[in-house]
């Protein structure tokens, strides 16, 4: 165990990384525990408000994230300082995004349908910094030799290529494989083959004459869909908590 962590962890400098990460995952997991128990109206919490204003979390988070990033660029990377920081830039990006549908949507969404999206965006960056805490680079540039990485021409085009597999998914309407295909350009690469969903680019620009086309990629997403929209709904309520109810708008008259 003590190779291990010297070797993957401490010896390519990835403390500092896995700091953070720590502290994010935590910090949100204590966050959302806070809140649900406010909003059940237990325990010893309660909304901060200052002159009748409601402090929202986000904004400690931007002074932790603005404090533990530069101090990070200030440290070096390296020693006790260095730690510390990270740990506060990991705190920090946890109060922000679990408040970004809130500043996505310049209102107060937390525990709404909208919310969805800060569940989203936290489990979609934990995994990613996972990816690159376990040896994954950007654009498949782990992938590369030593020699490869000396010749500038092959790691331009190793980078370059794997951003245009990663677009090109994104203009199919699956963001999802894009941002992961960035890690992994493999799970870009699936994306990018696959048929593009209704209402992207991709499908607005080239299935405009091809109706056979536009029917299966409805068809495919409407079956995507409706799959694994309840798996993630569930999935989602479990972690951030379950929105409230949509009013019910009655007839006018």
């Amino acid at each position: 165990m003590g190779d291990w962590w010297y070797q993957n962890i401490y010896e390519p400098g990835k403390l500092p990384l896995l700091l953070a990460l720590a502290s994010f995952v935590l910090t949100f997991v204590i966050t959302r525990v806070i809140t649900r128990l406010i909003r059940a109206g237990k325990g010893p919490f309660g909304n901060v408000k200052t002159g009748g204003v409601h402090i929202h979390h986000v904004v400690p988070g931007v002074i932790l994230t603005v404090v533990g990033g530069f101090g990070s660029v200030a440290g070096g990377g390296q020693g006790f300082g260095s730690g510390m920081c990270a740990v506060l830039f990991g705190m920090g990006v946890g109060l922000v995004l679990d408040e970004f549908a809130l500043i996505l949507h310049l209102d107060d969404v937390y525990w709404s349908e909208q919310g969805r999206q800060s569940v989203e965006v936290v489990t979609v960056t934990a995994a990613l910094v996972g990816l690159v805490l376990l040896g994954f680079l950007p654009f498949g540039v782990n992938d590369l030799s030593e020699n490869e990485l000396q010749d500038r021409g092959a790691a331009i085009s190793t980078v370059v290529g794997n951003f245009l597999i990663a677009l090109l998914a994104l203009s199919k309407g699956k963001a999802r494989l894009a941002i992961f295909g960035v890690i992994v350009p493999f799970i870009a690469l699936i994306g990018a083959i696959r048929l593009a969903r209704p209402g992207s680019p991709w499908a607005k620009r080239f299935y405009r004459r091809r109706p056979r086309a536009r029917a299966r990629s409805s068809l495919r997403a409407y079956r995507h869909d409706r799959r694994w929209s309840g798996p993630r709904r569930r999935m989602e309520d479990w972690i951030g908590g379950r929105p409230d109810p949509t009013p019910t708008r009655l007839p006018e008259g």
